[in-house]
């Protein structure tokens, strides 16, 4: 797994927090989905206003809003009953949660976390 990212995990990590509350739950989705739709639309924007550095910060922030549709589209499944339990199942949650706290900063870099999880999709249908 390139950079130590599982993107679903890392959606359901997010989700369950150290607790497993149902709020978080709901509270991550709409994080997810307001990066897709607030970042995207800010860069946009951004990009349509002209002018050389807010054309990059547009770009920019359309490529982080590329990264959150993997994680909205994850975040979708898990949210189902019972689907986040099963998918956590077995998983050391304190030690994931350390690890995805950090691993979750790639997120910044513009299309990475989608082409990760491209990938890890292509790797799954096999």
């Amino acid at each position: 797994m390139a950079l130590g990212l599982d993107v679903r995990r890392l959606a359901a990590i997010d989700m369950w927090g150290s607790a497993g509350v149902q709020w978080r739950r709901w509270v991550i989705l709409a994080e997810f989905l307001l990066g897709v739709v607030g970042t995207g639309a800010l860069g946009v924007l951004s990009v349509s206003s002209g002018g050389g550095l807010r054309t990059v910060v547009g770009w920019w922030l359309i490529g982080l809003a590329v990264n959150y549709v993997p994680l909205s589209v994850h975040a979708l499944t898990l949210i189902r009953p019972g689907a986040l339990e099963a998918e956590i199942r077995g998983v050391d949650v304190p030690g994931e949660l350390r690890h995805y706290t950090t691993a979750q900063l790639w997120v910044v870099v513009p299309l990475l976390v989608a082409a990760l999880a491209v990938d890890q999709w292509r790797r799954n249908r096999r």
